[in-house]
């Protein structure tokens, strides 16, 4: 068995629970618990693991409203807009993207009215962003 298929195996493990402990993953990938202990450090080590966290159905969430917002950037301010954004709070995750835009935002807010105001008076007024194109995440199908 190569290091690869075992590496996707704990990863595959790790991408359908975050959670999941050493034994349950070596369980469910077919290894040991001192070779899950070994890859997920590897893997954290060289960044590929580069954090953990809960997958959240929009519609179920109390109080907040999701949105992944596309963002046209000036590619001479690429840089210092994406680290401008990546600082917001409301920003849960931020992707550089080859479609549409240049930028693929997951941002968070109260409700829309919120979010609204936090690309107009925030997003869309850091240098180099020159639109936002919001979408609302109304329910997780997978």
């Amino acid at each position: 068995m190569s290091a690869q298929a075992t590496e996707d195996r704990i990863l595959n493990v790790l991408e359908e629970d975050a959670q999941a402990s050493y034994a349950e993953i070596a369980e469910r990938a077919n290894v040991s618990k001192p070779t899950v202990r070994k890859y997920i450090r590897k893997l954290e080590d060289e960044g590929v693991i580069v954090g953990y966290s809960a997958d959240i159905d929009p519609k179920k969430l109390s109080s907040k409203t999701i949105a992944l917002v596309g963002f046209d950037v000036a590619s001479e301010r690429y840089v210092e807009a994406t680290t401008a954004i990546k600082e917001l709070d409301e920003v849960e995750a931020l992707y550089s993207s080859s479609g549409d835009h240049m930028l693929m935002a997951e941002v968070r807010a109260e409700d829309g009215d919120s979010l609204g105001e936090i690309i107009k008076d925030e997003l869309l007024e850091i240098d180099g962003v020159t639109a936002a194109h919001p979408s609302f995440l109304q329910e997780r199908l997978k």
